[in-house]
């Protein structure tokens, strides 16, 4: 059984077809996606009987152990989405009881959104649970098999725009957009 999508074989054998060299290179492209896309679901399919989606689930463990609580603007900023985002996952969480939104007693303006116990519980359990599932999935690599996975995966990404971009960036240059 082959792991690569349909389209992805249809691409392979265009590009074989019209003689473009080496294939190679694209199929082992399309299998980094497909392990990408395969994990995307197991994740989904993992959490979904939690009610909970992976944005939701970065949300809850951003904010376990943090009894104050965070604004929405710090939890948009820490889980790297737009505050767009935040209001619609805080939202879903709220609705399904995992937590309260709360004005903050220093600044009535400001909004702090804090676990619930049942927020608190799903984070803790399922933090150590979904954190063992994805170690779970270099599960028989050694330390020279991980060290090799990750020095070719950085190189690939430095391939990337965003992998261009961000090395550029960190070189001190101005780029374009």
């Amino acid at each position: 059984m082959d792991m690569l999508e349909q389209k992805h074989l249809a691409l392979i054998t265009e590009a074989e077809q019209r003689g473009h060299l080496p294939t190679a290179n694209l199929r082992l492209c399309f299998e980094v996606m497909a392990l990408a896309a395969a994990i995307d679901r197991d994740c989904a399919t993992r959490l979904a009987p939690h009610n909970l989606s992976e944005g939701k689930f970065v949300l809850l463990f951003l904010l376990h152990q943090l009894p104050q609580g965070l604004s929405p603007y710090e939890l948009a900023d820490r889980a790297g989405v737009t505050r767009a985002t935040v209001t619609g996952l805080l939202d879903g969480l709220e609705r399904d009881g995992f937590l309260a939104r709360q004005q903050s007693k220093d600044d009535r303006r400001k909004v702090l959104v804090q676990l619930s116990p049942k927020g608190e519980n799903a984070a803790r359990e399922l933090f150590d649970t979904h954190t063992r599932w994805i170690a779970s999935l270099v599960a028989g690599f050694d330390e020279r098999d991980r060290q090799t996975l990750s020095t070719l995966i950085q190189r690939a990404w430095r391939n990337t725009d965003a992998g261009r971009k961000a090395v550029l960036t960190t070189a001190g240059n101005e780029i374009e957009p």
